[in-house]
């Protein structure tokens, strides 16, 4: 099939400044590679540090480049906003995207249009193609309660989700929905290998003594940091239980903090150098991290749809804190994982459970070689395969 892509018009394919969804998105791209599956054109945001990557001289895959960055092209964003506000689905950066890669569809013609988490796109796309459009959700972005729902749902052929949790919040708009179908997303068990030599520990003020708890991904409020800084205050009698934080409130490296990281450093310098925040850490470094610590807390308080941390986590062979929200059940079993509510109590049995591990080392034994089989389920190959498995079930 001759396919188009349509990235969320945001962060750039290939996934050289981060983002789950374009790591995702650079894994079936590189099995359609390595197949010759689909003749496939992927419209993406420009950044510089595309223009020397590999993927780019693929034969199976060629990436048109939409610049929004550019001094010219913020005014003609600013542009685009005064005269189409009236019609924008999405933030007009967004539109604006859009619109440009609308002005090469046109000149093209596809037999299918994949749409990475923007399935608002259909709208206008379904006017100015008769390619089968497609839409993989990544997050609760068609439901019931959104704009135009049943419109966006009806100019679908085929909705794939990356967890049950997301297809079910799909079928609000029809119960009786047979387009949606779930593939778990994977990630590449090559580079997250338990094999993997680990970071120094006394690079970041840690002994090979210490039980090293580490929180990786989006640092922000939904992901339930700050209840893991508190959980840290009650064990404040247990000074060999460190947290290593690793990442930022955004992709790729920042250099400013926002306030809510800065609430977080205020609530944990009660406990000094036992939490230790890294900031970003390239992608290609986590396994190392991760080989560092002992046990990964996943902490969420939102309903994460498919977190690919605890993926990660359980290729290192960790065992792991979690709770029960969104599709992370999914992800885990009990024999490798501790899920808990997030009431009232969560903080406090986030504790509990911390310390219970941290006195009973062959539990830890028992969940690391748990999560390490868990882990064979989630490797990128299988996701791809199945991926694309799907695009042509119906």
């Amino acid at each position: 099939m001759k396919i188009a892509i349509l990235t969320s018009g945001i962060l750039p394919v290939p996934a050289v400044q981060g983002g789950a969804v374009e790591n995702l998105t650079d894994f079936y791209l590189e099995y359609n590679d390595q197949h010759q599956l689909h003749d496939i054109t992927i419209y993406s945001v420009w950044h510089p540090d595309v223009e020397k990557h590999p993927a780019l001289h693929s034969k199976a895959n060629h990436f048109h480049y939409i610049d929004v960055n550019s001094p010219f092209a913020k005014i003609r964003k600013r542009i685009f906003h005064w005269t189409h506000h009236h019609e924008e689905y999405y933030h007009y950066t967004i539109e604006y995207f859009l619109q440009e890669t609308i002005k090469d569809i046109r000149k093209k013609q596809y037999d299918m249009i994949l749409i990475e988490n923007r399935p608002g796109f259909a709208l206008k796309l379904r006017n100015v193609t008769k390619a089968k459009l497609v839409y993989h959700l990544h997050n609760e972005k068609l439901s019931s309660q959104v704009a135009q729902a049943h419109d966006i749902y009806n100019a679908a052929y085929r909705i794939i989700t990356v967890s049950d949790y997301i297809k079910g919040i799909v079928q609000t708009i029809n119960v009786n929905d047979n387009k949606t179908i779930t593939i778990h997303n994977g990630i590449d068990l090559k580079a997250f290998s338990f094999d993997v030599k680990p970071a120094s520990r006394s690079s970041m003020g840690f002994s090979d003594e210490d039980f090293i708890l580490v929180f990786s991904g989006r640092v922000n409020q939904e992901k339930g940091v700050m209840e893991l800084i508190e959980a840290m205050n009650q064990l404040s009698n247990f000074s060999n239980i460190k947290l290593l934080i690793i990442g930022s409130s955004f992709f790729g490296n920042e250099v400013k903090e926002d306030d809510f990281i800065k609430r977080l450093r205020i609530k944990a310098e009660p406990l000094k150098n036992r939490v230790v925040f890294t900031g970003f850490i390239p992608y290609a470094q986590m396994p190392n991290y991760l080989k560092m610590a002992d046990v990964a807390v996943i902490p969420s308080v939102w309903d994460d749809p498919f977190p690919t941390t605890v993926l990660e986590a359980l290729a290192m062979g960790l065992p792991i804190f979690t709770t029960r929200r969104g599709g992370i059940p999914e992800e885990v079993t009990e024999e490798n994982a501790i899920l808990l509510t997030t009431d009232e109590q969560f903080v406090d049995n986030l504790a509990s459970v911390i310390l219970d591990l941290y006195k009973h080392p062959e539990k830890r034994k028992l969940m690391r070689e748990a999560s390490f089989k868990r882990s064979k389920l989630f490797d990128k190959e299988r996701y791809a395969c199945d991926f694309f498995k799907a695009l042509n079930s119906m």
